[in-house]
């Protein structure tokens, strides 16, 4: 609303654009009333508005008369033209495909969107994510809401209507939402055999306009009990006193649009009740189980920003340049995916890109995870995790160790064996040690970029008679003793540092790690004596 009056004021025109009429007709009158001291033109094109009016409007708007026109899909249509489009504004913008939404950009090359929604598309979440476009959350709720208790149930007469007395009893009113038209007026039959004095009404999109408008006027002024429509509802009603929402094949929609309906509720500070039924004895699919589980974690107050992040995680992130907006990225994995987008956009921008990170591969036969009975909540064991990946040195290391004794008390062995291995992965990558890995009964460490000359190994053969070492690898017999494995590791590791020519020093003369013999430097010493073995 300010961002539209401010846009006005500049002398542009402002453009809303919205799935229904309802809505449509219910941000007119919003917008009409904030703005009423003011001169600006307020106007509508959707269905409701006659042909005769829908011309005059079109004509006015091209030739800059109109300074705000709220409307449907009709906005999309040829004929309307914008003299000087300065800003558009899509509500509900999970309604909205992506041929309609280039198709009104076309009106004008230059303009700003702003684009409002409580379930993005999962693509235009992933744009937002990946710093494409800009995002900002809205997290708070109005004073005296409460979270709407949502249940997933198989369908049941009886069910329904003790669900159907239980609200009639405190004087409420009920969304019963059947999305198939032909069967819509057969429900309501039936609601009416269950709940014989309950006043039943019917709304669907094909109605004439007055038709559904009288059904809706009647609906929100207490006439009906119980609204049996489709997901007409979904955009745009703001009934305080129905605060009970049953969903009958619920397993057919989508997660965004289940929450969509679910926030036709508990529009006051009375609390609510969603029921999402599906057909008794059907299977249901791991898509639609996915979505359902969901919506019953995700209950508390703005956690559509959660519920859109699943519905990312469940469809994938679709086509970034198509026109599919889900569909996951199969072929190389929604991390690396986002991996290479992110270098894509810094290269774009001129940032420099950052190097790749990675840690050796450490293979050893110990057990190194975080059990359930150290941290029971999944959510958070995967946080830990996720902050160990993200290690670039010991001291993190350090911190994150801190952290688990500080919140979940000393840790047991497997935690202990896991923070280990990480620090042993970060010495490894520092001395470069390619992987160290478990061969049959034997521990190879193998080198990368480096190698042991010959006298550090002549050296090193000496004092380590049971060991095997090799310019580009050190061959270890396994511990009999499991518990012995990692320290005999990290012993060996130490020893090596001492053996490894120094990667700063060879850096500075530009040795080579060929095996021919090397150059003379200085004082009729060679290379390989100069960053050989040090004792």
């Amino acid at each position: 609303m300010r961002a539209a009056f401010k846009v006005v004021n500049s002398g542009k025109q402002v453009i809303v654009l919205c799935p229904t009429t309802i809505l449509a007709q219910q941000h007119l009158n919003t917008f009409r009333d904030r703005m009423a001291a003011y001169p600006v033109r307020i106007e509508m094109l959707s269905r409701f508005v006659s042909k005769s009016d829908a011309t005059q409007i079109t004509h006015d708007l091209e030739e800059g008369k109109v300074d705000i026109v709220v409307g449907t899909h009709r906005l999309l249509s040829k004929d309307v033209k914008a003299g000087n489009l300065g800003l558009l504004i899509v509500d509900e913008e999970q309604r909205f495909g992506v041929t309609h939404k280039e198709k009104i950009k076309q009106l004008k090359k230059a303009v700003d969107v702003l684009t409002l929604t409580a379930t993005p598309i999962p693509r235009t979440l992933h744009m937002a994510l990946s710093g494409i476009r800009d995002l900002s959350l809205i997290n708070d709720p109005p004073e005296g809401r409460m979270p709407i208790k949502t249940y997933i149930r198989e369908y049941d007469d009886e069910l329904v209507r003790e669900v159907v007395l239980r609200e009639l009893d405190r004087g409420g009113q009920i969304y019963f939402v059947s999305n198939r038209i032909e069967s819509i007026y057969h429900m309501a039959e039936k609601l009416n055999r269950l709940v014989p004095y309950a006043r039943v009404g019917v709304g669907h999109g094909q109605m004439h306009e007055h038709e559904l408008e009288d059904v809706m006027l009647k609906f929100y002024h207490k006439e009906y009990d119980i609204l049996v429509c489709t997901t007409i509802i979904e955009s745009g009603l703001d009934v305080s006193n129905t605060n009970t929402i049953v969903v009958d094949n619920a397993d057919r929609m989508g997660l965004g649009q289940l929450y969509q309906l679910r926030g036709r509720v508990g529009r006051s500070s009375v609390q609510s009740y969603a029921y999402l039924l599906y057909r008794r004895d059907k299977v249901l699919s791991e898509i639609a189980e996915k979505r359902l589980s969901a919506l019953r974690d995700f209950s508390e107050l703005g956690s559509g920003y959660k519920v859109a992040l699943r519905d990312l995680e469940i469809r994938g992130a679709g086509n970034l340049l198509g026109a599919e907006q889900s569909g996951t990225v199969s072929a190389v994995g929604f991390d690396l995916y986002t991996q290479l987008l992110s270098q894509a956009i810094n290269e774009l921008k001129g940032e420099p890109a950052e190097a790749e990170f990675v840690l050796p591969s450490v293979n050893l036969p110990l057990d190194a995870h975080i059990p359930t009975r150290y941290i029971p909540s999944e959510a958070e064991r995967i946080l830990i995790y996720k902050k160990l990946t993200a290690v670039r040195k010991t001291e993190d290391v350090a911190e994150i160790q801190a952290e688990l004794e500080d919140r979940y008390g000393d840790p047991p062995r497997s935690v202990w064996n896991l923070l280990s291995l990480l620090r042993l992965r970060l010495r490894c990558r520092d001395l470069r040690i390619g992987s160290i890995a478990t061969e049959q009964k034997t521990l190879q460490i193998r080198f990368k970029g480096t190698h042991l000359t010959t006298e550090a190994i002549r050296q090193l053969n000496r004092k380590y008679i049971q060991y095997e070492f090799h310019p580009d690898r050190v061959g270890m017999p396994l511990p009999e003793t499991p518990g012995k494995t990692l320290t005999t590791v990290e012993d060996m590791i130490e020893v090596l540092a001492k053996a490894l020519p120094d990667k700063d020093k060879e850096e500075r003369i530009g040795v080579s790690h060929g095996n021919g013999p090397a150059a003379p430097i200085g004082k009729g010493k060679t290379v390989r004596q100069i960053v050989g073995y040090r004792k």
